[in-house]
């Protein structure tokens, strides 16, 4: 180890290697509660391909395991590192790379947070569309190995749609471009659309090429609330039985509502058992399609239905919607002193999502766990929030199979194991169980491919 050290530093220089154990610490983990982490051996900062390159190719020639990280704002443990490995965090590749405007394409480093990009392209009249929650601090890269999604995916889709061409690394240090700049590309197989999603398993990325497109009309913004929420899935069904496509559809349960007034008091109303915030931006029709959901929604039992005055107020909602995770995160803290929380992503046919509504509540009252339920509804894309002791070994194993119990309804449901956040660790056996024996074995094989040590992220996404 010490001569892998000696020649990492040798290659990258003092600067870009970390090795003192209390900086490492910061380096193990993403925000998943309850996933094992362990100890790195040390972490790389790179600040171009190259230094990536020769870092893999040293690793590789010593057996060191490497766990790619951005911001670490994951939720299924897939940036966590593992004892012995060598962590390589691409924060320092941050630069815009270029920003097209006539081709509306983007060529920036992993380490360019969301917002960056987003506000960048906008200066230009121009839109990124994808936007997770974590937008203000998720890094462009980490979305991509994780093919993150968001709330307006469920008009402009997730993160794979946008992404045009990649810089990847493997394994053994080689530098794969793959993809291209046009608007229209067939030649070979797509290799693009294998790395997006695969969770720093196959490669390191580099330099990520994405789509653009046009500045959003103007948007106005609806909340409708609901007696309960098998009627707020009732109004997800009609609305696109309808044909409309709203630009967000967000659904928050009761007890969200609750942990967010808790945690950031804005008048929200707690004696629902939820709502649905809703938007559009058509521009000039902007007004008759939100009447349209808004009928909708009262047909589905909405009790009351208002909309946002101005452009501020529906800043407040989103906002409001942007901090259902830390919310739920203070509410856990205020139940129980070491509260934690478990976080699913499942997703399910939007026809087939009052039903897995109902079965959460079900399933949180028969193992008395308190369980929030919020979610991008108009995906059928659901994230119940276990909450949890981590101190209590009887309350953790209750809010796994809280957890595995969701999890099968949903897969039973014709779902998916993950919408966006990915597999990591947390949901390892669970995709097993979705692709089944053949699928696990033709991704095995992809990943002794390209990786054929087992050095890139092991243990994520496959056992």
């Amino acid at each position: 180890m010490v001569t892998f050290l000696d020649e990492l530093t040798a290659a990258l220089g003092p600067d870009r290697v970390i090795t003192d154990h209390d900086l490492l610490i910061s380096y193990r983990r993403d925000e998943a509660d309850l996933c094992d982490a362990g100890m790195p051996l040390a972490v790389v900062r790179p600040e171009e391909t190259s230094h990536v390159a020769a870092a893999l190719a040293i690793a590789a020639r010593h057996g060191v395991p490497v766990v790619p990280q951005g911001a670490r704002t994951g939720l299924a443990g897939g940036a966590n590192a593992i004892d012995g490995c060598l962590v390589m965090s691409m924060l320092a590749m941050n630069r815009i790379v270029d920003l097209d405007t006539a081709n509306r394409v983007a060529t920036v480093q992993p380490g360019v947070v969301n917002a960056v990009l987003a506000r960048a392209a906008l200066a230009e009249g121009l839109r990124y569309p994808p936007d997770p929650g974590s937008w203000e601090s998720s890094t462009i890269g980490g979305n991509v190995a994780t093919n993150a999604g968001g709330m307006c995916c469920v008009k402009y889709g997730v993160t794979t749609e946008y992404v045009l061409g990649l810089e990847v690394v493997l394994a053994d240090g080689r530098v794969l471009r793959t993809g291209r700049r046009t608007p229209k590309g067939v030649a070979g197989y797509d290799l693009t659309r294998l790395f997006v999603g695969s969770e720093g398993t196959l490669g390191v990325i580099t330099e990520i090429t994405v789509a653009l497109r046009p500045a959003a009309e103007e948007s106005l913004t609806m909340v409708a609330v609901f007696p309960t929420t098998a009627a707020a899935g009732d109004a997800v069904n009609r609305i696109f039985a309808a044909g409309l496509s709203p630009s967000l559809l967000e659904l928050l349960d009761r007890v969200h509502l609750e942990a967010l007034e808790a945690y950031r008091p804005m008048g929200l109303d707690t004696s629902a058992a939820a709502v649905l915030l809703a938007a559009v931006d058509t521009g000039s029709r902007a007004a008759a399609d939100l009447e349209a959901l808004a009928e909708l929604a009262r047909q589905a039992g909405a009790g009351e239905v208002w909309q946002a005055t101005d452009a501020t107020e529906a800043a407040e909602l989103l906002q409001a919607r942007r901090l259902a995770h830390p919310a739920m995160e203070h509410l856990a803290l205020s139940l129980y002193e070491h509260g934690g929380l478990i976080i699913d992503d499942i997703a399910v046919p939007r026809t087939r999502l009052a039903e897995l509504l109902d079965d959460i509540v079900e399933i949180a009252a028969k193992h008395d766990v308190p369980v929030g339920v919020v979610g991008h509804a108009g995906d059928g894309n659901l994230h119940p929030n276990i909450v949890v002791d981590r101190a209590d070994p009887a309350s953790v194993a209750a809010g796994q199979r809280v957890f595995d119990e969701i999890m099968e309804r949903g897969l039973a449901l014709g779902g998916t194991c993950t919408g966006e956040h990915g597999v990591g660790l947390l949901k390892r056996d669970w995709l097993a169980t979705e692709l089944g024996e053949v699928g696990v074995d033709v991704q095995r094989a992809i990943k002794a491919a390209l990786d054929p040590t087992n050095l890139l992220n092991p243990g994520k996404v496959l056992r």
